[in-house]
């Protein structure tokens, strides 16, 4: 009997899970282990930032719906990886031996390399996490009773940059139903070259889109952009062009901030040699398995990914959730394969497909392949992307409760989009 470890219980973990025990059945133990005991809607935190959702909504107990598929649970943070050993040591000092280990994890989020940034003792907000969108939320409550200037945006070296202006919009258009959007005006600050790149070198024409819907909505925005520090009420900002140097340096007064930071890999998966990139982001092959320990498979935002192209602030590219989903279908077809002494052939897609809601309407990008040159690109605009985004919610989060292994955007999603195949 093989024992596989998941390392993390999100959006790729649980159907991680899932899927390996749909392939293997009983036959082979399968374990969970996430550093808390819910699992949490990551995409839906910005509506949760403003109130537009509740965190009851977005989360739920992980162990009676894994273990309810006969999948073992253990709520505790890995503090080492001992991948000569195959095996883990827990924060109560437990030790778990593994015959294939897949890393789930997530991100380390980077507050620390921008001074003063952060909910955790700095004077910006996140909504990585829906500990940190709830925060987000409270602080947006106090906002509200005296509200001023608003700044959004990516840090130097983000990679995530969907949220960033889906909040943008959805702050906006809370602040126009409260009828006070008058009182704030809105900057977007962003590492990104120009509006729309996504870290993706625009997608189709992303970037005349969102430069539109900017103007439409009264959003200012500063592109090339390297906060250096915040303090309280005052973001620093040093503007670049295109050749990376400085040509503006900007002293930008806000009442309330979100500011989406920059990404590593978490410290006990960083620390493994010979795993991960000097950012800690897990190093794999075509077929989503470590290059060193060949028992070691990643996927989702802890795999390393090159950027698109080099920008004059750094950006990375970002992991969305048609790729995760297939990162997670190759693994486990993979470690079945490799159980049962075949071939692990199976490959992860990197084409990128995103839906992005604005408040009241909402845009799909696609990008086949996700690094240019590619096949197809485009960018559309819609209300159908607004009630695409809710229903993914709730099937997902469904899919999740069922334990079912059923791929949500090969089955949903894609033909949604009108499109019936990805090569």
């Amino acid at each position: 009997m093989a024992h596989i470890i998941i390392l993390g219980a999100g959006i790729g973990g649980m159907p991680t899970a899932y899927e390996l025990k749909a392939k293997l059945g009983n036959q082979h133990k399968i374990t969970v282990v996430n550093a808390v005991d819910y699992f949490q809607f990551t995409p839906s935190n910005p509506w949760l930032a403003v109130g537009w959702s509740k965190r009851e909504k977005i989360t739920f107990p992980i162990r009676p719906y894994l273990e309810k598929k006969g999948i073992h649970f253990i709520a505790e943070p890995v503090c080492k990886i001992n991948a000569e050993e195959n095996s883990l040591q827990l924060l109560n000092g437990e030790k778990l031996s593994y015959d294939y280990l897949v890393i789930t994890t997530g991100p380390k989020l980077a507050f620390d390399e921008v001074p003063g940034s952060g909910p955790h003792g700095g004077y910006t907000h996140s909504i990585c996490s829906t500990d940190h969108a709830e925060s987000a939320w409270g602080a947006y409550q106090e906002f509200l009773k005296d509200p001023g200037p608003v700044i959004t945006g990516a840090m130097p070296g983000a990679s995530c940059f969907g949220p960033a202006y889906e909040y943008t919009f959805i702050i906006n258009r809370d602040l126009r139903k409260r009828k006070i959007r008058n009182k704030v005006p809105i900057t977007y600050v962003t590492s990104e070259p120009y509006i729309g790149h996504l870290g993706l070198g625009g997608v189709g024409d992303s970037k005349g889109m969102l430069e539109s819907e900017y103007r439409n909505i009264d959003v200012k925005w500063i592109t090339n952009a390297k906060v250096t520090k915040v303090e309280a009420g005052k973001m620093y900002v040093a503007e670049h062009d295109i050749n990376g140097n400085v040509i503006k340096e900007h002293e930008l007064p806000f009442k309330y901030s979100m500011m989406l930071p920059a990404f590593k890999g978490i410290d006990p998966v960083a620390a493994v040699e010979g795993l991960c990139n000097p950012r800690g982001f897990v190093m794999i092959d075509e077929h989503q398995r470590s290059k060193k320990y060949r028992n070691i498979f990643a996927a989702g935002v802890c795999v390393a990914i090159p950027p698109v192209e080099v920008t004059p602030i750094p950006t990375g590219a970002p992991k969305t959730g048609y790729m995760i989903e297939s990162m997670v279908t190759a693994i486990v077809h993979n470690i079945a394969a490799d159980i049962a002494g075949e071939v692990a052939d199976a490959k992860g897609t990197w084409n990128a497909i995103c839906l992005a809601d604005m408040g009241d309407a909402g845009a799909a990008f696609v990008a086949i392949p996700q690094i240019p040159p590619r096949n197809d690109s485009w960018v559309k605009k819609g209300k159908w992307v607004h009630f695409a985004k809710i229903a993914f919610e709730k099937y997902f989060i469904y899919k999740m409760k069922k334990g079912t292994s059923e791929p949500v955007y090969e089955k949903y999603i894609l033909k949604a989009m009108g499109i019936e195949k990805l090569d």
